[in-house]
């Protein structure tokens, strides 16, 4: 198994159970987005700087924060939170947690590729396939929200 697809399976399963695992903790808040997001804001705290903190700290590898890396990797941090916010808020405001997740993980994806061409051009233009694979990305996510348990 490539060392890097264990990563991969873990945030699979991170993601996947995320929005789910929110949603019963907001209903265990009294239905607060709030109080929620704050409970995901601690447990970043706790597994976002503690853990690679400590792991900084021993390897004394300090000196490869750099003003880009830092800013850029801040801008993602700010990303990722709001992502996180707009998930509580979709909750919140009757979005369904078996009905987030399919368009949220099926437009992602689009929007990162999109994203990486940006911050990386490609050599080439994209295949046509590509495009298909957009319009089945699409197509895969409106099939999951049609025949998803109810």
């Amino acid at each position: 198994m490539r060392s890097w697809l264990p990563f991969v399976l873990l945030t699979v399963f991170s993601w996947g159970t995320y929005i789910p695992t929110l949603h019963k903790g907001q209903v265990g808040l009294g239905g607060s987005g709030v109080h929620a997001f704050l409970m995901v804001g601690l447990a970043y705290l706790l597994v976002a700087i503690l853990i690679p903190g400590t792991i900084i700290a021993r390897a004394g590898s300090w000196d490869l924060f750099s003003s880009t890396g830092m800013a850029f990797t801040f801008g993602a941090g700010v990303l990722g939170a709001l992502g996180a916010l707009g998930i509580v808020f979709a909750l919140i405001n009757g979005g369904q947690p078996n009905v987030v997740p399919p368009l949220v993980f099926a437009g992602a994806p689009v929007v990162s590729v999109f994203v990486a061409m940006l911050y990386n051009p490609p050599q080439n233009s994209p295949s046509p396939i590509f495009f298909i694979g957009i319009v089945m990305a699409a197509a895969g996510a409106g099939l999951v929200l049609a025949y998803r348990p109810t």
